[in-house]
């Protein structure tokens, strides 16, 4: 894969997972999370026995299909084999894959479920177990259905918690799930790249579209992600943005599977340099030259501000991270602040006259 030094996380957190221990990794957005478990579980799983070895859970379909990506093309010399999980499309091709007992399952919790109460699924023989951005994984939404399927597998096995931002209920809920866990953490003190530049302005809720546009108009190309807080807000600001001759795409929990793909496809490709999203992009997705951040609505805790701008600035390229916050949005920002530990400089957005 041409990569010849670890980054810290992947030193760290490798010969402890190769040693089988269980552990609990933290480290910044762009930091390579994944090939710091993908190494030793592909280490792990035996090509000769035909049965699902490792399980990989992760909260949405994009960073499924990315992980895959990248566990695939570690493990496809060493003849194991990759099963990939989600809902939003048929199940025939998932069942056809599973009857061909793959080693390796990636997949979201929901879909994962189905096929286990289905009876399609065995995680029977599970020897190593993931869960990639373990404080969502945990959080009330998915937790039940984890849960139920961490229950269908064996006891002992190994487990790792892979996250950027790991609060210390992650560490207590996990408690139960993992044996005398190691810690692996590189910068988990720092809540974005330390090449990401931040720019935060007050401006009136009337004003932002202008804005938006100005900023726009000054990427020249550069691909942007703007971050919006709901589905129809983001459909809307996407189709506000196509109509005024922007090459933006939406991307949010509505869309087909289909059509959430050929969104990826046409931002990664550059057919889309703007992509509007809720915090279905924030988590995990990795795009390489992500110029900017735009929080067009200010995110709803400080973790997800952490992941939302952790889209630039990967692997120590620079980014830039711009944040609107309007007079209704006062106390959440405050309450943000106070959850990062830090005071961001703040400026007043003044019209163009």
């Amino acid at each position: 894969m041409n990569i010849s030094k670890p980054t810290p996380i992947q030193e760290k957190a490798i010969p402890h997972l190769l040693e089988g221990r269980d552990l609990i990794g933290q480290a910044r957005t762009g930091s390579g999370k994944t090939l710091a478990y993908a190494v030793p579980l592909a280490e792990k799983c035996e090509p000769t026995v035909r049965a699902v070895q490792a399980l990989v859970l992760t909260p949405t379909r994009e960073l499924a299909i990315q992980v895959a990506g990248v566990i695939e093309a570690l493990v496809s010399a060493q003849k194991l084999s990759v099963a990939l999980l989600y809902g939003g499309r048929s199940l025939r091709p998932e069942y056809k894959a599973l009857r061909n007992r793959p080693q390796i399952i990636i997949g979201t919790p929901g879909r994962t479920l189905d096929h286990l109460r289905q009876g399609t699924l065995d995680l029977g023989s599970v020897r190593f177990l993931v869960l990639d951005e373990a404080d969502e994984m945990l959080d009330r939404g998915f937790a039940p259905d984890v849960e139920a399927i961490i229950g269908r597998t064996p006891n002992p096995r190994q487990t790792a918690l892979m996250s950027a931002t790991m609060p210390d209920w992650v560490a207590r809920t996990a408690a139960k799930h993992l044996h005398q866990p190691v810690r692996a953490e590189v910068d988990a003190g720092m809540q974005a790249p330390p090449t990401v530049e931040h720019r935060v302005y007050s401006i009136q809720k009337n004003d932002k579209m202008e804005a938006l546009r100005t900023l726009l108009d000054r990427c020249d190309g550069t691909p942007v992600i703007v971050f919006g807080k709901t589905k129809h807000g983001v459909k809307k600001l996407a189709n506000q943005l196509d109509s005024l001759g922007y090459p933006a795409a939406a991307l949010q929990g509505n869309l087909s599977q289909n059509a959430r793909e050929r969104v990826m496809t046409d931002f990664r490709s550059g057919a889309a340099s703007i992509l509007v999203a809720t915090n279905v992009a924030a988590r995990g997705l990795d795009f390489e030259d992500i110029g900017q951040v735009i929080n067009y609505d200010l995110p709803d805790s400080e973790q997800s501000f952490t992941h939302r701008v952790g889209r630039t600035g990967r692997m120590g390229r620079a980014g830039e991270s711009i944040t609107f916050i309007t007079q209704e949005e006062e106390r959440k920002w405050r309450e943000i602040e106070r959850g990062l530990g830090r005071r961001f400089a703040r400026q007043a957005w003044h019209r163009a006259r």
